[in-house]
């Protein structure tokens, strides 16, 4: 049987969420993942692709905006963009290409601590700053408005007074490394 479900995973950073997405579904039929996409050269998520046998590709924050064709001929096939800490704000006709098909995780309990420059360590600091008591992550789908699209789950970490945040962070990020594959397998296979 062939593989039936693309997703092409988006990136920024590390890509310690896409490395952990690439090796969930490495042995899954009925997922392929063809291809990773970065919005930024030195990325290390490209190194952790490369390592697991995945083409990656570069395109700017400005190739994103200006250049449709490429951006449509890099994921031409794929059933469904996976933003796995990917920075730029998803251009329009991506989103209307992929209605409900462009999958974001976020690390927070939306809608708080969302929105412009609201990503990594700014979010935690501000969790912190607020005196918060939980924090945790949301998966959602993507549309016009950042981190405003509609929820498919959320899970949540408990905070004690004392955790920095570094603390906060290190809790957030096992969660998104425990639950951001099986959601997506859940929104993918129904």
């Amino acid at each position: 049987m062939s593989k039936s479900i693309k997703l092409a995973l988006f990136v920024t950073g590390g890509g310690t969420n896409c490395e952990n997405i690439i090796r969930y579904f490495q042995n899954d039929n009925e997922v392929e993942i063809p291809i990773v996409v970065s919005s930024r050269a030195d990325a290390y998520a490209i190194v952790r692709a490369q390592n697991l046998g995945v083409k990656t590709t570069v395109i700017t924050r400005q190739q994103l905006n200006d250049d449709q064709q490429l951006v449509t001929e890099t994921v031409k096939g794929c059933d469904y963009i996976i933003l796995a800490g990917f920075l730029p704000k998803v251009p329009g006709y991506l989103l209307d290409l992929y209605p409900n098909r462009i999958i974001n995780i976020h690390p927070s309990l939306l809608p708080k601590f969302g929105g412009k420059g609201m990503w990594g360590h700014h979010v935690h600091e501000a969790v912190k700053a607020a005196g918060e008591t939980q924090s945790g992550i949301t998966i959602h789908f993507v549309n016009s408005q950042l981190d405003e699209g509609e929820h498919i789950a959320q899970f949540t970490c408990q905070l004690s007074p004392t955790d920095t945040p570094d603390d906060i962070a290190d809790k957030v990020h096992e969660l998104e490394i425990a639950y951001f594959p099986q959601v997506i397998e859940k929104v993918i296979k129904g």
